[in-house]
Order: structure tokens, then sequence, then C-alpha cells
């Protein structure tokens, strides 16, 4: 005679149902694949493709460029478009002025930004609310309406065709400003304590302590403003009319008007354009592991 089954105990618990999508069940994949992948492979091909065909068509000739059928990769690649458009505008000149106003420019809205941040978290002092809200105002003002009175001030200071008119209207920089303080925000204040105890100064804190800390953020404010300051147009092209004084953004219009509408011009614009933005891949590339970070790294703190 068998034995009478035992009753489960009231505390058991009962066993996980069988989950019958697994990780790589085929709704599970074609979600990923609708929800992840596919707007990221399509907003990659957005950006890369054009990018892409201006730099294969820089060695193209004239009659590829221009053909009605489709031609994708040339016959006979060629420098030549590079080099007519080294020698139609003065390229070095524009080169050098590029990298005068970038490397001025940024490094002073960069240490700019580093101070008021730093003002801005641990520095003691009336109306510092008053000053962030302006700060955040001035993310949202678009730099076109700045431009005429910009050019008043500046042209009225003898300004105009000089290096220092390109870069004095540009040094304030809210988002570097912004970023660099939402990371501040999530510094331990026990750092910043102990620095006081070892009788460290404002200054001393800040470029001993701070700015180590915060390498991925300065390093991802240095990023976007050389890049802006890089690509700047609008700005160079009304305070300048002298090539001597010209960027590389304000040359390719001077490389675009002694090429005229002629076939030959397209290919020499897009060689033209290639020079314009090596310099900033290069940058990128260097930088672009502490882009996420110096992103993400303030987004926890208000």
């Amino acid at each position: 005679m068998s034995a009478p089954a035992r009753p489960a105990p009231e505390n058991a618990v009962a066993p996980a149902p069988r989950r019958e999508n697994g990780p790589f069940s085929r709704a599970n994949l074609g979600a990923t694949l609708a929800g992840g992948y596919l707007p990221l492979i399509l907003a990659t091909l957005v950006m890369v493709l054009p990018l892409l065909w201006m730099i294969i068509s820089s060695f193209k000739a004239p009659q590829e460029i221009l053909s009605t059928d489709l031609v994708v990769l040339p016959s006979e690649p060629s420098l030549s478009n590079y080099e007519a458009a080294w020698n139609s505008v003065p390229i070095p000149r524009f080169f050098l002025n590029s990298v005068i106003v970038t490397t001025i420019g940024s490094s002073i809205k960069v240490l700019l930004a580093i101070f008021t941040a730093y003002a801005l978290v641990f520095v003691r002092f009336p109306f510092k609310r008053v000053i962030f809200v302006l700060i955040l105002v001035a993310l949202m003002v678009p730099p076109q309406v700045s431009i005429l009175p910009n050019y008043v001030l500046i042209a009225g200071l003898g300004g105009v065709n000089t290096y220092w008119g390109i870069i004095l209207p540009g040094l304030g920089t809210a988002f570097g400003t912004f970023l660099l303080r939402q990371f501040f925000l999530t510094i331990p204040p026990a750092i910043l304590e102990a620095a006081e105890i070892d009788g460290a100064g404002h200054l001393r804190t800040l470029l001993s302590v701070v700015v180590p800390i915060s390498v991925p953020t300065v390093a991802t404010v240095a990023l976007v403003t050389i890049v802006t300051e890089w690509n700047d147009y609008i700005w160079p092209l009304i305070i300048t009319s002298e090539a001597s004084r010209m960027t590389l953004p304000v040359g390719l219009t001077a490389l675009s008007n002694s090429e005229g509408n002629t076939g030959a011009g397209w290919g020499i614009l897009m060689a033209g354009t290639v020079l314009v933005i090596a310099p900033v891949l290069i940058v990128f590339a260097m930088l672009q592991r502490h882009i996420v970070s110096g992103l993400t790294q303030g987004s926890v703190t208000g």
C-alpha cells in the first residue's frame, strides 16, 4: 500500500512559469532590430553617406561628377582637384588663420568656462543663482541675434580684419559653463574640505584637485569648443574682407567665387571642403573616447 502524498507547506514558493520568449527568440530579436539597430543604422547612413560621397567625389574628374549616370567610384582617382584648390586661393594662409583663431579662442573659452563653473559651485557670492539663470538663457538665444551689435562694437573699436576682432565676441561659452558646473556638483565635498585643511586656496584647489578629476568633462568642452571655433563661418565672413585674415570656412567662399559655376568647380570645392574638415576629424578621433563619459558624468545631479 503506497504512502499518502504529503501536502505542500503553506510557505512554499510556486515554481516560476517557463518563459516562452527567451532573449534570443524571434520576437525579441525582431524588437531589438526594429527598435535599436535599425534606427541606429539609418541615422549613421544619413550622417556618413554625404561625407563619404564628398570625399570620393574630390578624387573624380569633372565629367564623372556631372554625369547623368551614377558614378560611385572614380575610374582614375586623381589629386588634381586638391592641387587646383591649393593653387586657386591661399589655402596655407587660411589654414594658419584658422589655427590661430581656434587655438586662442578655444583656449580662452575653456579657461573661462572652468573658472566660471568653479565659482558657481564652490564660491559664495551674491546673486549666484541669478547669474546661472542668465547663463541658461544664453543657451536658448540664437547667436545670430547678437551679430549686428557685435559688429557695431568691434568695428567701432577698429577690430575689422583683425584676429582679436574675430575672437572677442565669442569668448563666452554657456554650454561649457553649464556642463562643467553640472559635473562639479558631483564632486564629493570631503575632497574640497581636505584641500582646504591642507591650506589650499581656490586657485590651488581648482588646478590641483578639481581639474584633474574633471579631465573627461574638460576634454568634452574643449572638443566642442574647438569644432565650433574651427567651423565658424558667419562672424568671420562679416568681420573680414581681406584674404590675410580669412579663415578656412570663409576661404571656401573665395574658392567658390574663383571657380564660378564651371563643371570642374564642384570637384575643387569638394577637395577644399575635405581640407577644411580633415583637422576637425583628427581632433575628434583623438578626444572621442572622452565624449560619452564627459557628457554623462554630471547628469545625475540637478
